[in-house]
């Protein structure tokens, strides 16, 4: 493996090359790490289209979500799993369930870190599960924006001391730095095959969850830090008629306190919520959209097997 200065100067003087194939390439990768690192906006970067919400926030993705890069070279399935974290909570196993298993089942693994990222506790654990997959694995170092290229040595030696990553790779997602050649070599790696799904497919994500994790989405960005961990968005309704979408969806909370504010007073934060999230599901959709929010209170939903499956956070 090249030196850590040599990693350096290979993705930051744009000297990375790739494999070349004239065979098809096409897999799954799974971006992992711990919760807040950008695995959604990578991946959101990388397909061009915003499908994963994001927000400062951490466990913002609760779930797997998949979607679909296709080009010349084939064709990429990125799972975008929740951030591994300690669960104290039924809905917190299986956030970390998902991001664990995922690792489990795909042809590559991308390990997103920050700068700031020392190797602790959650770190090793982390590590511990990686030592336990087959597949590739690349180190993605993200957010390179906020630090000094020097700063990037250490931190690279400390990490490659610990596992054989088969890339290391610094990026940055919100500018897309170093995004393209990341691209060139998670292709690299991959098996050649065909593609799994039609070209012009995004996502398998329904609709219905999508429209729903975008009003999720705008109450992370609206509310306060204590109540978006306890919130949870059902659809009740999702009828077209003609160029215009009814949309009836539900805010669910779980406690009584935390339902008053959510709706805030005289209904404005409930309203500021649903105009933050009507343009994106107007643009998600090509049409016109009337949705109407509502907000109920389901104590203790995130320790409920019933509740955590209607909402979608339980596999089958």
């Amino acid at each position: 493996m090249n030196s850590s200065e040599d990693v350096i100067n290979q993705f930051f003087n744009g000297k990375a090359g790739s494999v070349d194939s004239k065979e098809s390439r096409s897999g799954f990768v799974a971006l992992i790490g711990r919760a807040n690192v950008g695995k959604s906006t990578l991946m959101n970067r990388i397909i061009g289209q915003k499908i994963a919400i994001t927000s400062p926030k951490p466990q913002t993705t609760r779930g797997r979500i998949r979607t679909v890069y296709t080009s010349d070279r084939g064709q990429i399935v990125f799972i975008d799993t929740p951030g591994i974290h300690k669960a104290r909570t039924k809905l917190g196993d299986y956030m970390v369930g998902v991001a664990e298993g995922t690792m489990k089942e795909v042809d590559l693994v991308l390990w997103l870190i920050e700068p700031a990222h020392k190797i602790g506790d959650g770190e090793k654990n982390i590590i511990a599960k990686l030592k336990e997959v087959k597949s590739p694995v690349f180190l993605i170092i993200n957010k390179t924006d906020t630090c000094k290229r020097d700063e990037l040595l250490p931190l690279i030696d400390s990490y490659r001391k610990e596992l054989d990553f088969t890339e290391i790779v610094p990026v940055c997602a919100r500018k897309g730095d170093n995004v393209d050649t990341l691209v060139d070599l998670i292709y690299d790696h991959l098996p050649e095959g065909p593609a799994f799904y039609p070209e012009d497919t995004l996502t398998d994500q329904p609709m219905k969850q999508i429209v729903s994790e975008i009003i999720r989405e705008k109450g992370l960005r609206c509310l306060g830090d204590e109540i978006p961990h306890g919130i949870a968005v059902g659809i009740d309704q999702m009828k077209q008629s003609g160029n215009l979408w009814e949309i009836d969806a539900t805010i669910y909370c779980d406690k009584d306190s935390h339902k008053g504010m959510i709706i805030g007073k005289g209904g404005s934060k409930l309203k500021e919520i649903g105009s933050e999230a009507r343009p994106e599901i107007e643009s998600l959709l090509d049409s016109k959209v009337n949705l109407k929010l509502w907000v109920k209170v389901k104590k203790g939903w995130r320790d409920s097997d019933f509740l955590l499956k209607n909402f979608g956070y339980k596999d089958e």
